[in-house]
């Protein structure tokens, strides 16, 4: 295990900040290239050996409440936000913050990430959707948010090399034919498409070919299930390379770990049986040229006058649930900062650089979640397989835009697990026991009674998830203040958090669009938002609460001119020409995808830049010698 004493007085071709997916893959890239990469990580390793994965496990399983960093112990140095931090405020109104991050904002960011070896990688759901063609347009398209200065074009190759660097399963003439994205001819994804559940064949043949009306356009949407893309194990595909075939291998040229996806119905924190890709997966096939030390707080990014970067500074600890640590620099000729949206960002401030623009820290993105629920009339089998397999996509993408925000309507496998609590809330609700310490004990039932009746009803609910994209906007942001820091004294990033009319306006759309399709159905709706819950707001009307969906955006947006932006294109600073920030982060809108696939494909076209900025810094100067008046210079043979 590589510890900071052992790099000390090292010199490194590249510094990364952040093991996570952007950071692994860059690192695996560079190092291939025979650049000598250091890779600080803060928090720790312990997942990448199989003991450290059981005792996740096992504290997965040992959890009261199943959130996204349920498996993963605290840690008092490099500490997690968690979507538990945020409460109800005490006089019923609004929210309160508790935990790492500040939150000041009209409404609570309920998304949360991990600071571990694998980063918020290691509990993703897996889903891995490409962006369309027009999310990378919205301003020029649709009045809102911001430009990218590259197009899907751009990124088509590189798509490409992310899919298959995860490994992603899904039906590519599905995609074209059901989305309109365009793929190169003949192209295949690396595995055959995850398996569509029961659900989704019920929904699909009670639904396909039917319409719902939009109220802000009044036009008819045509419904279509559609399977959607995973970066989990299936069967690989043999048409994949031209016919070659898909076999991801480890660095010892042995088939990469993982089962195929058997539906453990856990993806979102863990896969027992780590069918579900992670970045440890990458780092097994890392060669020697790159070196990871973990439990390294990087605390500053270090720029000369020059406002060239020389390196970092770190803070190495050893325990966990100790805040002692020893303060390190290490030199790099490029670093890459690659820590999380706001990790980054609360990094950045703090080292006071890439900010001349005064655009770091700010368009912080998410995907506000519109959760809503009811009982089908007969079994359709939830709680089997990932935690989606299909969605209807019609809805992200066309004019409507222009009204309101697009979503994804994602369909959800695992009955009303977030939407409700379900299972465990419908069993406290049979045996009688109240969901608030003020409201009564109920009449109970028990035996084969409580057995039928829990079956029946759980076996019968279905939950729809609205994950509509939220367009960059300045005020969304992340900044410090000395007051509030960490137990190693780093500032906590503070939050300024808002949702603007265009993206409530998708939800109200929303709403319309599920309260048809539960009639469509014949199901009971039972879609219900408390006033008391912390994400509550009202809007024309109607009240409404969302959840966060993990996909943390913005903060180090990029563009196509150093004053409205924070990096150009390939994710180098326009500030430092040797500082690049690489991630989420630096899209400057989301679309309706989960983002992960489009920042390993970003990260990725970055790696071709830094490789060439290395070249031209390490090409061998050409020495000639200096004429002398008089003096005839000998010809060349």
């Amino acid at each position: 295990m590589t510890r900071a004493r052992e790099v000390d007085g090292h010199r490194y071709d590249v510094i990364v900040v952040g093991a996570g997916m952007a950071g692994t893959l860059v690192a695996k890239r560079l190092g291939d290239q025979g650049w000598r990469v250091l890779v600080l990580e803060a928090g720790t390793k312990t997942l990448n050996t199989w003991p450290g994965h059981l005792d996740a496990m096992n504290t997965f399983y040992s959890s009261l409440i199943k959130v996204p960093n349920a498996p993963y112990r605290a840690n008092t140095a490099a500490p997690s936000p968690s979507v538990l931090d945020t409460l109800p405020a005490k006089d019923g109104h609004g929210y309160r913050s508790v935990g790492y991050l500040v939150q000041d904002g009209p409404l609570p960011y309920g998304t949360d990430y991990l600071r571990a070896d694998g980063g918020t990688g290691m509990h993703w759901l897996g889903l891995t959707p490409r962006m369309l063609p027009q999310d990378f347009k919205v301003r020029t398209e649709f009045g809102y948010g911001r430009d990218w200065p590259i197009g899907y074009d751009d990124l088509q190759h590189y798509y490409c090399e992310a899919e298959r660097e995860i490994g992603v399963a899904g039906d590519t003439a599905e995609q074209a034919e059901a989305i309109g994205l365009p793929f190169p001819e003949g192209y295949v994804f690396p595995m055959h498409e995850i398996p569509s559940s029961y659900l989704d064949r019920v929904l699909a043949r009670e639904l396909d070919g039917k319409s719902v009306l939009d109220r802000y356009t009044q036009q008819q949407v045509e419904l279509q299930v559609v399977n959607t893309p995973h970066g989990r194990n299936s069967t690989p595909n043999q048409a994949y390379d031209g016919g070659r075939g898909f076999r991801p291998e480890s660095a010892a040229g042995l088939p990469n770990y993982g089962e195929r996806c058997v539906g453990n119905s856990s993806c979102t924190p863990i896969c027992p049986v780590q069918a579900k890709y992670n970045p440890l997966k990458t780092q097994e096939r890392w060669n020697r040229k790159v070196t990871l030390v973990d439990r390294a707080v990087v605390s500053r990014v270090l720029v000369a006058d020059n406002g060239r970067i020389t390196g970092v500074e770190y803070q190495a600890y050893d325990d966990p649930g100790t805040p002692v640590a020893t303060t390190h620099t290490v030199e790099a000729d490029i670093v890459v900062v690659a820590a999380h949206a706001i990790e980054t960002a609360r990094l950045l401030l703090a080292s006071e650089v890439a900010n001349s623009s005064d655009q770091v820290g700010r368009n912080l993105m998410d995907h506000p979640v519109m959760l809503t629920w009811g009982l089908m009339p007969g079994q359709i089998g939830p709680f089997r397989g990932p935690g989606s397999t299909s969605g209807f996509e019609k809805f992200r993408m066309g004019d409507s835009r222009k009204k309101h925000a697009p979503w994804r309507l994602v369909i959800a496998n695992w009955g009303w697990t977030w939407a409700a609590g379900s299972p465990g809330s419908d069993v406290a609700d049979l045996l009688g026991i109240p969901d608030s310490p003020f409201k009564p004990r109920g009449k109970a039932v028990y035996g084969n009674q409580l057995r039928e009746r829990l079956g029946d009803r759980i076996g019968r609910q279905v939950a729809f998830q609205f994950e509509l994209e939220q367009d960059a906007q300045p005020g969304n942001r992340v900044t410090i203040d000395p007051r509030y820091r960490d137990a190693l004294g780093n500032c906590r990033p503070i939050l300024n958090y808002d949702l603007s009319d265009h993206v409530k306006k998708g939800m109200r759309a929303a709403l319309d669009v599920s309260h048809q399709i539960f009639q469509l159905l014949g199901a009971d709706e039972r879609t219900a938002y408390p006033s008391d819950a912390p994400s509550y707001f009202q809007y024309d009307g109607a009240g409404y609460t969302f959840q966060g969906a993990g996909h943390g955006c913005g903060t180090h947006v990029m563009g196509d001119h150093r004053h409205n932006s924070v990096v150009d294109q390939w994710q180098r600073s326009w500030d430092h020409a040797n500082l690049y920030l690489v991630g989420c982060g630096s899209m400057p809108s989301i679309g309706t995808s989960n983002p992960s696939l489009t920042m390993a494909a970003l990260a990725l076209r970055s790696v071709e830049k830094i490789h060439h900025d290395l070249m031209d810094l390490h090409r061998p100067l050409v020495l000639r010698p200096t004429p002398v008046p008089g003096y005839a210079q000998p010809r060349e043979a």
